[in-house]
């Protein structure tokens, strides 16, 4: 049996062997970065799937600002800092426009809808949705007055708190929600309507394991994950929850025919279906818009939602912030005057303070990757077809080459010295290139209404006894704020 050993230990040798030269060989035709083991990778540096900002960071100053990481076998250009992410989308933003489809992203969207598809199905989806959406809308007062609408149910939600300690995350959600259920279904939910909290609770563990390490197992090891429990089956089983309430609206769109002139997103899918039911291989079909919506739906949610948690949290551990935006408001508004979007050139403090917030929570941990659908040039690197990059989008929003104080809550990053409102370059929240985000109009829409209207009418601060503020992310596909609970006193 020794002998036996020895030749399986010596055969295993010349493996790794062999695995670690292939691998030094292809990494120079790569940019720079950590020294690869056969199989694992880079992931030993990684702390085995804990990718996170501060290694990112440290690993950027050590081999530049453009790098290679490898997770296992596989290698990903890491792009850090606002330059090279601009460098890195905009150059060749064509080329770039892709998205790889690992095991997870493909057991959770199948390559279908928006948000997680690449390709013909990514163009056609997308073209359409934006199309749909500007009919419904997007950019205009008739959408305007929708978000106003929700505004002002939000500021009678906080009334009925009575100065007493609540938790606003719920409230903001359901809100903005709101918003995107109205154009998508036609209708608003009700703070009362159990539905709409199970929908709400179902996206907790979607976005939970956005960059967890179960989302990294599953991608490795996906034959063995779909017959494991965790994180990954509670995202996968909220995600057919959700899809079975879309199913059950379009059901009802259907039976109810599709109107001459279509009211929401569903109608107008509807009539796209049967519009192109002959062509050979119909572009939009039941997945597509089930897949578009659930994307619709839960983009057009989490991110503003949880931004506005993170402004309300500023505004109480800042309170001589607060009482600058509301000195400002009053001046400008006349008392129960309803603050519309036009009224952010006359708040410049306030939109200032809204757009800091949103630098500074920064809530995407550090983006979504992209596939390159033709060879191309970033910087002096040649990357062929199929390469897959990261632009860290975090990295640019607290950029120290770009901002003065980017890891202080600091409003005057968007004001010049006159006092005027001005927006840098480096404030990418919504991404670069072809794949920036489509509901980026109605988000800015959203957060500028919800809270002006909010701090016209009410003084938030801590519950009382509160002491300690974490202002430290819970960490996930969105990093939200740890649960907190404020006092909102009408003004």
């Amino acid at each position: 049996m020794l002998p036996l050993a020895c030749i399986f230990f010596f055969f295993a040798i010349c493996l790794l062997m062999i695995e670690f030269v292939k691998l030094q060989r292809r990494r120079k035709e790569l940019p720079p970065g950590p020294t690869p083991l056969p199989f694992i990778g880079c992931l030993w540096q990684l702390n085995f799937f804990q990718l996170n900002r501060e290694i990112l960071a440290k690993l950027a100053k050590s081999y530049g600002d453009v790098y290679t990481l490898w997770f296992g076998p596989s290698p990903v250009i890491i792009l850090h800092g606002f330059q090279a992410v601009k460098e890195g989308l905009t150059t060749h933003p064509e080329d770039v426009s892709g998205r790889p489809v690992p095991p997870f992203f493909r057991a959770l969207a199948n390559n279908k809808g928006i948000l997680l598809s690449t390709g013909n199905t990514w163009k056609h989806q997308r073209r359409f949705s934006l199309m749909t959406l500007k009919s419904l809308g997007l950019g205009k007062r008739s959408l305007e007055y929708q978000i106003q609408e929700e505004a002002r149910h939000l500021v009678v939600t906080f009334r009925e708190t009575k100065g007493k300690p609540t938790s606003p995350s719920f409230a903001l959600t359901l809100a903005v929600s709101n918003v995107i259920c109205a154009v998508v279904f036609g209708h608003r939910f009700s703070t009362k309507d159990e539905t709409i909290h199970q929908l709400l609770e179902a996206m907790d563990p979607i976005f939970k394991i956005g960059g967890s390490a179960a989302q990294f197992m599953y991608d490795v090891f996906p034959w063995m994950m779909q017959h494991l429990p965790g994180l990954h089956k509670k995202a996968l089983t909220a995600r057919d929850f959700v899809c079975s309430f879309i199913e059950r609206e379009v059901a009802k769109h259907r039976d109810a025919g599709v109107p001459d002139e279509p009211k929401d997103f569903i109608d107008f899918y509807l009539a796209q279906m049967e519009k192109t039911k002959g062509y050979p291989k119909p572009a939009y079909d039941e997945r597509n818009m089930i897949q578009s919506i659930f994307d619709l739906f839960l983009g057009g949610t989490e991110t503003s939602s949880t931004n506005l948690c993170w402004a309300l949290l500023y505004m109480v551990v800042y309170p001589d912030i607060q009482a600058k935006v509301q000195k400002e408001i009053d001046t400008v508004m006349a008392p129960g005057q309803m603050i519309c979007y036009e009224d952010r050139k006359k708040l410049p403090y306030t939109n200032a303070v809204i757009h800091e917030a949103q630098r500074f929570s920064n809530i995407i941990a550090v983006g979504l990757p992209r596939l390159c659908v033709k060879d191309t040039v970033i910087r002096q690197y040649h990357l062929k077809r199929g390469s897959v990059i990261f632009p860290n989008m975090a990295s640019a929003l607290h950029d120290p080459n770009e901002w003065d104080t980017p890891l202080l809550f600091n409003p005057q990053h968007f004001l010049d010295k006159d006092g005027h409102f001005i927006c840098p370059e480096a404030f990418i929240p919504f991404s670069l290139g072809h794949r920036v985000c489509l509901g980026e109009n109605l988000a800015k829409t959203e957060m500028f209404l919800f809270f002006a209207n909010l701090l016209q009418s009410f003084t938030f601060h801590l519950a009382e006894g509160t002491k300690d503020i974490n202002l430290e992310p819970v960490l996930g596909g969105t990093l939200q704020p740890h649960y907190f609970e404020i006092c909102a006193i009408p003004r």
